[in-house]
């Protein structure tokens, strides 16, 4: 179940937290893993030694995928050199947090850029590939907060949103050329972005949320593995909430 043996995997953001165990656990699935890196090296590197160690192998690929040039030219490279590309995770994203009445053109314009942008011109190219072959899986990685809202996050939100629209879209579009496209919203999980929240802050959000703890990355990991394998091969178009019940 849920195997992936002999299927190429791009995970944007790769190189840590959600994204670090998306690639881990998709080469314990047997995926070979491409780890999508913006600027830290050292921590790809160590992605990738986690994904060999977890009996895959993969590689390390950094491009900047608010670029829709240099996302043609590195799934391209993907296809060329491998031969296919099946999944396609698009988990990098930012979060330049401010009430509206902060927000500055250009905070508004990297978010956008980059969450909203970077999915989709990734999803652009991949999908080109897909659907010559007639398989394929695209997994966006939106958020609760793009279905609730939440105070100081008015351009992550709105972004996270987006995604949303864009997932059920080109689920439509390219259902009948064999690739699914589907999501998934993490609620309050623990990663880096979430470490450094005040601790009232953290007490509050998983007194919000009824399985009464924070979501782990692999929790999202799993979620990931599933709508990327052939068991959700009739599934299209969804947002898979994994929030502990915090949204239902």
């Amino acid at each position: 179940m849920f195997e992936l043996a002999g299927k190429v995997a791009l995970v944007t953001g790769g190189s840590r937290g959600i994204g670090r165990a998306v690639c881990i656990t998709l080469a314990k699935a047997g995926a070979k893993v491409i780890v999508n890196y913006a600027g830290n090296e050292e921590a790809a590197v160590e992605t990738l030694r986690l994904v060999r160690e977890a009996g895959s192998d993969g590689e390390i690929l950094r491009f900047d995928i608010a670029s829709p040039d240099a996302c043609e030219e590195a799934i391209d490279g993907i296809v060329k050199k491998h031969g296919r590309l099946d999944v396609l995770v698009n988990n990098a994203g930012i979060a330049l947090d401010q009430i509206l009445l902060r927000v500055k053109p250009e905070e508004l314009e990297k978010t956008l850029s980059v969450n909203v942008g970077g999915t989709l011109w990734c999803s652009k190219s991949a999908i080109r590939h897909m659907m010559r072959k007639r398989q394929g899986r695209v997994i966006n990685l939106t958020s609760i907060v793009g279905e609730t809202g939440n105070p100081g996050q008015a351009v992550y939100s709105a972004s996270k949103a987006a995604l949303i629209g864009l997932t059920k879209t080109l689920a439509r579009e390219y259902a009948s050329r064999g690739v699914t496209v589907n999501a998934v919203a993490p609620g309050f999980i623990e990663t880096d972005m979430t470490s450094n929240l005040p601790e009232k802050v953290k007490a509050d959000a998983i007194a919000a949320t009824p399985l009464g703890r924070m979501g782990t990355a692999q929790d999202i990991a799993a979620a990931v593995l599933y709508l990327a394998s052939d068991e959700a091969s009739f599934v299209t178009g969804h947002v898979l909430r994994v929030n502990g019940g915090m949204q239902i």
